[in-house]
């Protein structure tokens, strides 16, 4: 059997813990479960992606829409399309 060694930051090391606590497994089950499902999808179990909200582009779009919002005295009423023929 081997041992692995990790850091993690404490904060999140006690939220999982908690969270393995209320499934009833610890630690090391919640490691082993992963690292089987690595080994059986023969990469990371789950989707990776980057969420677009922070990505360079949208993020000049809405300081460029806070900074015509600043010039103009709009509100945050403004940003949002009302349809009228409703």
């Amino acid at each position: 059997m081997a041992n692995l060694n990790i850091r993690v930051d404490d904060t999140l090391k006690k939220q999982a813990e908690a969270i393995f606590s209320e499934l009833g497994i610890n630690l090391s089950v919640a490691t082993t479960m992963f690292l089987k499902q690595v080994v059986r999808y023969n990469g990371i179990p789950f989707e990776l992606r980057i969420d677009p909200f922070y990505s360079a582009q949208n993020q000049a779009r809405l300081l460029a829409a806070k900074e015509r919002m600043e010039r103009t005295g709009g509100t945050v009423h403004d940003l949002i399309e009302v349809d009228d023929d409703d």
